[in-house]
């Protein structure tokens, strides 16, 4: 199939851009790297009636930390950041996702912003996010705001992006000696959707109990979800695998799969509790916290 007809712009400042976004609202829609938004337009799932391409604005490029947060702009593509040896080397959690996000064809395209923009249920970054605890930030003709990942993924493929508006930007808090994270994701094959897949993200204090955890999961309902009451489980409490496995276990409860060729609702339930278990594990791992 081919796109329906649409306008094609490409700007060249942010302003220009933003112009375009007002004056078509909802019939607009941002370009980045295009790798989930020109296929659905392909096949007709998205009918925008105007393209805003972004890729020649200037100063959206940056990976750069300031005031504690990693700030990851709009057009830095997922092999940005998986070839980058400083994320690599400080930002476990963001590193574990840059290498298996669907293939390295779509990576080499796609952009970490434009992912959590589309909010694919499956999608990686998503679940990231959540475990992170990151932010969106979020600019129009009025101005910027900053929210947080939980506000801004509103439902499947639907955020809390307003007409008008486009995400410039990502956040995820700088972590220190003693946070670390892991993501654990199931696919049968390279570059297809996740069977089931777990973001993790852990905090000690200096005594070595657990200060905050965070639990995102993916593909096992029709957003990414928080495993909140998996993250009260682990605060305050000393690592163990009775932990653990508690922690893991609420995971299972929340999901609500659907069946498909890639396995039954309670095998992707199963698994999202298994996935948790080993991120939770491989976290404490990196932070030389072996369970038993």
């Amino acid at each position: 199939m081919i796109p329906a007809a649409f306008e094609y712009k490409r700007p060249l400042s942010l302003e220009e851009a933003l112009s375009h976004l007002a004056e078509h609202g909802f019939d607009a829609r941002v370009l980045a790297g295009g790798q989930s938004l020109i296929p659905a337009m392909r096949y007709r799932l998205a009918q925008p009636t105007v393209l805003v391409d972004i890729n020649k604005l200037p100063n959206l490029g940056y990976m750069q930390e300031e005031n504690g947060m990693l700030r990851i702009g709009a057009l830095v593509r997922d092999t940005d950041v998986e070839f980058s040896n400083h994320i690599q080397s400080k930002y476990p959690l963001i590193a574990d996702v840059s290498k298996v996000v669907a293939d390295p064809v779509v990576r080499y395209r796609g952009t970490v912003v434009g992912s959590l923009c589309h909010n694919d249920p499956s999608g990686d970054w998503a679940a990231a996010a959540i475990a992170a605890r990151a932010q969106m930030v979020i600019q129009g003709q009025g101005g910027i705001r900053v929210e947080s990942i939980d506000q801004f993924l509103v439902d499947s493929f639907a955020t809390s992006i307003g007409a008008g508006e486009m995400a410039v930007e990502v956040r995820f808090p700088a972590p220190n000696a003693l946070i670390s994270g892991a993501y654990e994701k199931i696919e049968r094959k390279v570059g297809d959707y996740a069977t089931a897949a777990a973001a993790v993200q852990i905090e000690l204090n200096p005594d070595g109990t657990i200060k905050e955890a965070g639990i995102g999961i993916t593909a096992v309902a029709h957003i990414a979800l928080r495993v909140e009451e998996g993250e009260k489980i682990l605060r305050g409490q000393k690592p163990s695998l009775e932990l653990i496995r508690a922690a893991a276990e609420e995971a299972r409860k929340i999901a609500d799969p659907n069946p498909d060729a890639r396995g039954s609702a309670e095998y992707k339930k199963d698994m999202a509790r298994v996935l948790v278990g080993r991120g939770l594990i491989k976290a404490l791992k990196r932070l030389n916290v072996v369970v038993a």
